[in-house]
């Protein structure tokens, strides 16, 4: 699903002195895994997460999807991956608020200029437990159910891949809770999830944790799922 060979990021500030957020970034994530990607505040996890999004290139290095090398992509080029292969998931539920549930949902399919299918948005919000609230706006709905709309919205276009960046960051535990056992389910039905966070009992539910600490890979293995009931 995902391979990376020594990909590095270079930003540079107005004045331009150049800071590296990535530096040899070299893994592999399969299809149908569940990983975690976990680091502190300007770890460069974020960056990571852009360029696996295809929300933005490396500076150096390569960058596989299924096989094929979107490393020099342009933007234009990007968006077409992103509306066919990836769905994602924000702290922010980046939800249109004057539409409803259902609406927000189909959306994906608009803007890949694929026919939109109501049936299919429907199926989804019954999936994450928010039919009959499909007709409801985003106003009149909580936190958690906005979270569960934008999951079903991210899969609305049958993405291989999940991206979610800090889905339980605005959320209380009860629900941030509820919200990553959905993710789970989807992952045993066979779903690929990379999901960035800091949060060390957030990342317990993930079956491998990825560390990025000063824009590399610090530790890589399986995840102490021990730890979500401590």
């Amino acid at each position: 699903m995902i391979e990376t060979r020594q990909l590095s990021r270079i930003y540079r500030r107005g004045d331009g002195t150049p800071v590296t957020a990535l530096r040899d970034i070299t893994l592999s994530i399969a299809d149908n895994e569940f990983v975690v990607v976990r680091g502190s505040s300007g770890s460069g996890k974020s960056s990571l997460l852009n360029i696996l999004g295809c929300l933005d290139t490396p500076s150096a290095g390569q960058y596989l999807l299924a096989g094929e090398d979107v490393s020099g992509y342009s933007e234009e080029q990007r968006s077409k991956v992103r509306s066919r292969r990836i769905g994602f998931v924000f702290q922010s539920f980046n939800l249109l608020p004057r539409t409803t549930a259902v609406e927000n949902v189909e959306m994906p399919a608009l803007y890949s200029d694929s026919p939109v299918d109501r049936q299919r948005a429907m199926s989804l919000l019954e999936r994450v437990g928010l039919g009959a609230r499909a007709h409801h706006f985003v106003s009149e709905l909580s936190g958690g159910e906005q979270q569960r709309v934008a999951i079903a919205r991210a899969l609305m276009n049958g993405p291989p891949l999940l991206l979610a960046d800090e889905p339980t960051g605005n959320l209380d535990s009860t629900v941030g809770n509820s919200i990553m056992q959905l993710l789970t389910e989807l992952n045993a039905e066979g779903q690929t999830i990379v999901l960035v966070t800091h949060d060390e009992h957030t990342a317990s539910f993930a079956r491998r944790e990825i560390v990025i600490r000063d824009g590399m890979v610090a530790s890589d293995g399986p995840q102490d799922q021990s730890r979500r009931d401590a």
